[in-house]
């Protein structure tokens, strides 16, 4: 109890804002009369708040504690990841968001049954759930370090509190509470991050004409490094190839993010609100990593002591004053807390949507298909607490995300693509091309040195690849009376 008699005025402001999300997100519970209205807001939401809410889901709590180390060890070479970024919008907006909108679609997947069949929908979403599920529990235990800090409880006690605050109000109010609460979080954590960014300034003597010289000198603002290398993961073309193919598959076959997508009323509003979330993004990263670089100025470049992802939290905690603590502290929860109530909702939606829904032959009312959600989503909030407790073991926090996510978000973009781009494959060729790309991505993680940067666009390629060559083998022709793809 000691810690709370120190720093009342800093837990106050966080259990003010724990309580208070809460409250605003299970403020939607009424209008959630249907799947349509549980998983997608009605349709409702504007396209500036979708874009907040993308933001939202990118930039979780591994980035706001992961970053800053990054450029505390290096320099700016990670935001040639988030170029690749912008191109992976692009490309989603020319190619996926048109198919998206030609029919009433809930999820990402059903998209895949319309092309070669219900196998090959239940496959992919089944590879969203375990691939979401595993790099939520991630963060998950991320957010638990910065619990721990805090209130130096154990890990489990911080990983239950935080789910179950999100589990109650993403529960309650569905997608509509998600992409709400995500743009109030995502002003907190910009607050927060502004609030350390100043505040570090006047910490360092000669302030920020002091940092630049010094970080300058020390080769630590380089942003581009145009080598080439297949085991170095920030390199200009690791980048740009790796980061397109990376969000491409993020943002175009997740479902936590196609989820909000979707949730937009019309295809050119969903479009706005991707490109510009871009920029945000953009944004957020140069913020976190000049952190990054100001702390090295200010330790005077010692190494870091003790787990990396604890150096920003550690200062924010131990160094900000009274309240503004307190606020940067509330801010990192956000992020996290909006996080894992898309993921929360996004997993519900596939497994109702996906699988529940096609056993029973939809013939059950609304009503249970949303009390059915409802639980579905106390489901994974458990399966992600047990993940978290195994996630110390995983190293970096940020990159062990990043990595999980990559080894089989490549083989989920290989099949759409062969979906989107290819009218020949069919339903064998298709998964055959999913086998083949499981198998490869196995070896690539196990038996080689080559970073995540690179691994989407190997899972991707030999997947289409395969797929596309196995329609002729197999002599597997899309003959089903479905939607061509283009």
């Amino acid at each position: 109890m000691r810690l709370f008699d120190q720093r009342p005025f800093d837990l106050a402001v966080i259990l003010v804002y724990l309580a208070g999300v809460t409250w605003f997100g299970a403020r939607f519970r009424q209008s959630r009369n249907s799947l349509k209205d549980y998983f997608l807001g009605g349709r409702s939401a504007p396209w500036w708040a979708i874009a907040l809410s993308i933001v939202s889901a990118e930039t979780s709590t591994l980035t706001i504690i992961g970053t800053p180390p990054l450029a505390y060890k290096g320099s700016f070479v990670f935001l040639q990841v988030v170029f690749g970024y912008l191109l992976a919008r692009i490309v989603i907006s020319a190619l996926f968001l048109p198919r998206y909108f030609e029919g009433q679609l809930l999820t990402a997947y059903a998209l895949m049954e319309r092309r070669f069949g219900p196998r090959v929908r239940k496959v992919t979403a089944g590879i969203f759930l375990i691939t979401r599920a595993l790099a939520e529990g991630v963060r998950v235990f991320a957010i638990s370090i910065v619990i721990s800090i805090i209130l130096h409880t154990g890990g489990m006690a911080s990983i239950f509190l935080i789910i179950c605050l999100t589990l109650f109000y993403t529960f309650e109010g569905g997608m509509t509470a998600v992409i709400w609460t995500d743009v109030i979080q995502m002003i907190m954590y910009v607050l927060g991050a502004a609030a350390s960014f100043f505040i570090l300034a006047g910490k360092i003597p000669g302030g920020l004409p002091h940092v630049w010289q010094t970080a300058s000198a020390a080769g630590k603002l380089q942003v581009f490094d145009f080598h080439w290398s297949w085991t170095y993961p920030y390199t200009f073309w690791a980048g740009l190839i790796g980061g397109c193919f990376l969000t491409t598959a993020s943002h175009g076959t997740d479902q936590l993010v196609v989820q909000r997508l979707l949730s937009a009323k019309n295809e050119r509003q969903s479009r706005l609100a991707l490109l510009s979330s871009w920029a945000v993004i953009f944004v957020q990263f140069t913020l976190f990593l000049t952190i990054g670089v100001m702390l090295w100025v200010l330790r005077d470049g010692k190494p870091i002591v003790g787990p990396e992802d604890q150096l920003y939290p550690a200062f924010i905690w131990d160094s900000l004053p009274v309240g503004v603590a307190g606020l940067a502290m509330a801010a990192i929860l956000a992020a996290a807390m909006a996080n894992l109530s898309a993921a929360l909702n996004s997993l519900a939606s596939a497994t109702v949507v996906d699988f529940y829904q096609p056993l029973t032959g939809g013939r059950y009312s609304p009503e249970h298909y949303l009390r059915i959600s409802r639980f579905s989503t106390i489901f994974w909030g458990a399966v992600l607490a047990a993940i978290a407790a195994v996630a110390s073991q995983w190293g970096s926090v940020l990159e062990s995300g990043l990595s999980i996510a990559s080894v089989t978000l490549g083989i989920l973009l290989g099949v759409f693509l062969l979906g989107i781009l290819t009218h020949r494959p069919g339903e064998r060729a298709a998964i055959t091309g999913v086998v083949a790309g499981a198998a490869v991505m196995l070896f690539v993680k196990l038996e080689t040195k080559i970073p995540f940067t690179w691994w989407v666009l190997i899972g991707s390629s030999v997947t289409f690849g395969t797929g596309y060559m196995a329609s002729f083998v197999l002599n597997d022709r899309n003959s089903r009376n479905r939607k061509a793809a283009v």
